[in-house]
């Protein structure tokens, strides 16, 4: 088991990886809702990255681990499946490959850092858990919303224009 300090660095750098990629993705992307919604999860992991980095300031200093709340603008899985039904044709015969692929290689980090955190809640104890937990709640909406991103792109749904959203509301 990983100590809680370990477990955050990992943390950081999964969360690093992801929001490096969406930048990318932002600069490649050809479609002005394409780029807003790229710049948007980066930016949501780069606020994932400054918490992580001020819990891990946290463990270094006092030795506890104070789990605050965490917004996320990803919205709730059946507003995302409403959304990819209703709007499934805005985008059908339009050549998206090069966000296609940003989107495969982000949807597979996005897992990776999910499976990270799901482990995480397994192995570690008490607050680091109930912290890691939340972050296993965010990245399945990651996870979901670039699924689902891919799939509109490939002509089978809706590449999400979507508002803010808070998770726990």
């Amino acid at each position: 088991m990983p100590t809680v300090e370990e477990a955050i660095l990992t943390a950081i750098e999964f969360e690093n990886r992801v929001r490096d990629t969406y930048r990318g993705a932002e600069k490649t992307a050809t479609d002005d809702i394409g780029k807003r919604v790229f710049k948007l999860l980066a930016d949501e992991e780069q606020g994932h990255i400054d918490y992580l980095n001020s819990r891990l300031e946290l463990w270094r200093k006092e030795g506890v681990l104070k789990v605050e709340k965490m917004e996320s603008i990803v919205p709730p899985m059946d507003v995302i499946e409403e959304r990819q039904k209703d709007l499934q044709s805005r985008l059908a015969g339009e050549d998206r490959g090069e966000e296609i692929k940003m989107l495969q290689k982000a949807h597979e980090l996005e897992k990776q850092t999910s499976e990270f955190y799901q482990k995480m809640v397994g192995e570690m104890d008490a607050e680091a858990q109930k912290m890691f937990e939340r972050f296993v709640e965010i990245e399945e909406g990651h996870v979901a919303i670039v699924r689902a991103e891919i799939d509109a792109l490939s002509g089978t749904g809706y590449f999400f224009d979507f508002a803010e959203f808070d998770m726990e509301g």
